[in-house]
């Protein structure tokens, strides 16, 4: 029993037995009571989470406004993201999304000096802010304060330990689409190259995907040792490229480290694509000149959003027993690294 149906009952439009369930004065004292009569004999009643939801969004939009997002994060500094091109692209998102669900954003600072964690919660009461977006931890065993469980909280990322809604990468589907693409395209060797943090970062994923898709689609035994490096080191790169001699690299780093890349394989005479194909992941990709997948930080950021809000109006608060994961896939970039239709042999 939905609202149509009613409506369809009463031999009116869904709007006016809307405004009539409502008690509006739109319609006749008459219709309010028809409709409500009727209602009653069918068995009908309102769902509770979209009545609260279109309550909010039928308020007008300088109130609505008055409503706040709290968007914090474990780093040093009281807004990380203005530091950072990867977490600029993720708050860009939070905003837009935000500013369409009438909501605003309000950046505050969790290690501000002086500050504790009982005077924060004092904050946030004082100001009404129910819900929490956070950006994460530079510590990947951070575990989220006791005293903010009276709020519905999402992170970004998988840096905070406790079990919370959050928004992340799908690293692990990723990676086998990258592996996918360039197994499309004929190479038969690819090997994985990967930066520790992004390793630790991506909870093991990458390694996990390069290892089951190889043996699975290129059968036992044919993966290559994983590289595992802090930074591009020009020396170890090369020697891993000469010992292992894969067709194609696949280089999973921060972003900063593409461009470190790039000038290793040209001083070295490295020809890409003819002589080695490249496939990056990183965070930002777009001009660097390989071809590859990047994070798509706008629909983290607007999902996060989304699923703040959701949590706030289903009363899920506090550190939730079935916490939900979002996982947003990557961006194909096109930089020339890869060669089409090239035959490989493996």
């Amino acid at each position: 029993m939905n609202v149509r149906h009613l409506a369809r009952l009463a031999q009116l439009s869904p709007s006016a037995v809307s405004l009539a369930l409502r008690g509006s004065p739109k319609v006749s004292a008459a219709t309010r009571k028809r409709v409500r009569a009727l209602a009653e004999r069918e068995g009908y009643r309102p769902d509770a989470k979209v009545v609260a939801m279109m309550t909010h969004l039928r308020r007008p939009r300088a109130v609505r406004q008055q409503a706040c997002f709290g968007v914090i994060s474990f780093y040093d500094s009281p807004r990380p993201w203005e530091t950072s091109r990867h977490l600029t692209r993720i708050y860009e998102g939070m905003r837009r999304r935000a500013d369409e669900l009438g909501y605003r954003l309000e950046p505050l600072w969790l290690r501000a000096p002086g500050m504790t964690y009982r005077r924060f919660r004092s904050i946030l009461d004082a100001r009404g802010i129910e819900g929490l977006l956070s950006f994460g931890s530079p510590d990947l065993d951070q575990e989220f304060p006791a005293e903010l469980d009276a709020h519905a909280i999402v992170t970004v990322g998988l840096s905070i330990r406790t079990p919370l809604h959050r928004v992340t990468s799908h690293f692990y589907n990723d990676t086998v689409n990258v592996l996918q693409r360039v197994y499309q395209l004929g190479y038969r060797r690819p090997g994985l190259v990967l930066g520790r943090y992004e390793e630790a970062r991506s909870g093991h994923a990458h390694t996990a995907a390069y290892l089951g898709w190889c043996e699975h689609r290129l059968g036992p035994g044919r993966a290559l040792p994983v590289h595992l490096m802090e930074r591009v080191e020009e020396k170890p790169l090369l020697t891993w490229l000469g010992r292992e001699r894969p067709d194609v690299l696949v280089f999973v780093h921060l972003y900063d480290q593409v461009a470190e890349l790039r000038a290793v394989l040209r001083r070295n005479l490295v020809r890409v694509p003819d002589q080695l194909g490249v496939a990056v992941l990183s965070q930002i990709l777009a001009g660097a000149g390989f071809s590859g997948l990047q994070q798509n930080q706008p629909l983290m950021g607007a999902w996060a959003v989304e699923l703040l809000a959701a949590r706030i109006t289903n009363r899920d608060l506090g550190i939730p027993v079935n916490p939900r994961i979002e996982m947003v896939e990557g961006e194909w970039v096109e930089g020339g690294s890869l060669a089409r239709g090239a035959a490989r042999s493996g």
